[in-house]
């Protein structure tokens, strides 16, 4: 293979020119280049903004929705004895509450102890039956089935006998209780109230030792009873309530009484609006607002110290952004009688944009909490300069984000640009190539040729000489 060495015997050092050449072509190139890399920093910049700005609607719509502005909050002047929760639909109130007995499971265990949960006690079938007790008589309980256990062959101990009650799911848990007198099978009921207690009958086919786990007291009846299953019996407000659970739903709307202790007098609950809830809302809001203004500054400043620009310096789409959300803060809103704008509740804008609260402002808002919700969130389909501030910022970030919004269509015009510039890089790229290969021919042959002259001079000087010397 013949190795190519241009320039050698014309003294041309045409690697060095044509890389030259080249590089005068290509700085369009890194023009583009450069340009390229400023629009992705942009596109970058869009992204993050868009995310921020979503933050920013989200904690808008939060403020907006009626819910947040009904949200309720329970207490309880005694939460170790009656617990409290509330819901989207409670209503604000007042209720005296007092327990007069918890609501239990029945529980009943063997009259006999054994010597270990390893004991044999027999073989055959428990009939279990969920209901209630009144009077020595049994009730069944309505839908619910009778269960039928069976015990043994092969597994007939009495900690067989307690995994095959609880692998039977029939309403009642068994386990192995041991102290000092031995050890015995205790049964429970799964679930408290009267109608969850429970019936055993046995048909015993191994001897006679699986009937020490009946329970009928009108009629047979080997185990003992430990304790009898209740309902829950309270007043609310002097009104007498009756639950076969210790947790009272329904019984006021939108709360939920969790019932701990029998008490000796009435423990009052409250529920109330939950100004807590909308204050941390209302701090999410200035949180999101300030985390947008903050990047949309950094990004469209100058700092001259430096000599750098933000990403978005002279970007008209990030300015008008910045300018409407600013104009938003001042916005009056015509709902309330107290409030008119933002800054009657203790929202201050600072010089840079950024948004402060003044505690004391804003608890007098939350003091007044419908006059604060239509400050802030307050809709009028027919009269839209009462619609509430926040609703409008909301409605605002719908717009910027929406699919032909201004976040998209700026961010859509960007991604063209680049595409566009992808496009001229490319076809640069293709016209340097050929340049390049252009130049070394046309070089490659200027060598060739000043080689060939060269040879042509030399060959010509030794002649002179020669004639010279045959003359002397």
């Amino acid at each position: 293979m013949a190795v190519s060495s241009p320039g050698i015997g014309s003294g041309l050092d045409v690697n060095s020119i044509v890389t030259q050449l080249v590089a005068i072509e290509r700085q369009p190139i890194t023009t583009l280049q450069k340009q390229a890399t400023d629009v992705q920093s942009q596109l970058s910049v869009y992204g993050q903004l868009q995310s921020k700005l979503s933050a920013l609607q989200s904690a808008s719509a939060a403020l907006s929705q009626s819910t947040t502005w009904t949200q309720t909050a329970g207490t309880s002047s005694d939460p170790a004895s009656v617990g409290v929760a509330t819901d989207s639909t409670t209503r604000a109130g007042s209720y005296q509450v007092q327990v007069t007995s918890l609501a239990s499971g029945q529980s009943v265990a063997t009259a006999s102890s054994y010597a270990s949960a390893d004991a044999v006690i027999g073989e055959g079938t428990l009939h279990v039956q969920l209901g209630s007790w009144a009077g020595g008589g049994f009730a069944a309980k309505a839908g619910a089935t009778a269960v039928d256990i069976t015990i043994g062959p092969g597994a007939k101990t009495l900690a067989q006998v307690r995994d095959a009650i609880n692998n039977a799911n029939a309403g009642v848990t068994a386990s192995v209780l041991t102290d000092s007198t031995g050890t015995r099978l205790v049964l429970r009921s799964s679930a408290t109230g009267e109608v969850n207690g429970f019936q055993i009958g046995v048909t015993d086919t191994g001897g006679g030792g699986l009937s020490a786990l009946a329970y009928d007291p009108g009629g047979t009846s080997a185990m003992t009873l430990a304790r009898p299953a209740a309902d829950a019996i309270a007043t609310i407000d002097n009104l007498p309530v009756r639950s076969a659970s210790n947790t009272l739903s329904g019984v006021i709307d939108g709360v939920t009484l969790t019932l701990s202790k029998v008490t000796t007098a009435p423990v009052q609950i409250v529920a109330a609006n939950d100004a807590d809830a909308i204050k941390t809302k209302i701090t999410a809001f200035v949180t999101a607002y300030n985390d947008v203004n903050s990047m949309l500054a950094a990004q469209t400043k100058y700092d001259a110290a430096t000599k750098t620009a933000g990403a978005l310096q002279g970007d008209s789409a990030a300015w008008g952004l910045r300018t409407q959300l600013r104009n938003m803060l001042g916005t009056t809103s015509g709902a309330s009688s107290m409030f008119g704008r933002l800054s009657d509740i203790g929202f201050d804008v600072k010089s840079d944009g950024s948004i402060s609260v003044n505690d004391t402002k804003l608890n007098n808002g939350l003091a007044n909490l419908d006059q604060l919700r239509k400050v802030f969130a307050n809709s009028d389909p027919v009269t839209p300069a009462n619609d509430g501030v926040v609703l409008q910022m909301r409605k605002l970030t719908d717009r910027m984000l929406a699919f032909d919004g201004t976040l998209q269509s700026r961010t859509d015009g960007l991604q063209h640009r680049l595409d566009l510039n992808q496009t001229r890089q490319s076809q640069l790229e293709d016209r340097v190539t050929r340049t390049e290969a252009r130049l070394r021919a046309q070089y490659s042959a200027l060598d060739t040729q000043m080689n060939t002259l060269n040879g042509l001079s030399n060959y010509v000087q030794q002649q002179i000489t020669n004639w010279n010397k045959s003359t002397a």
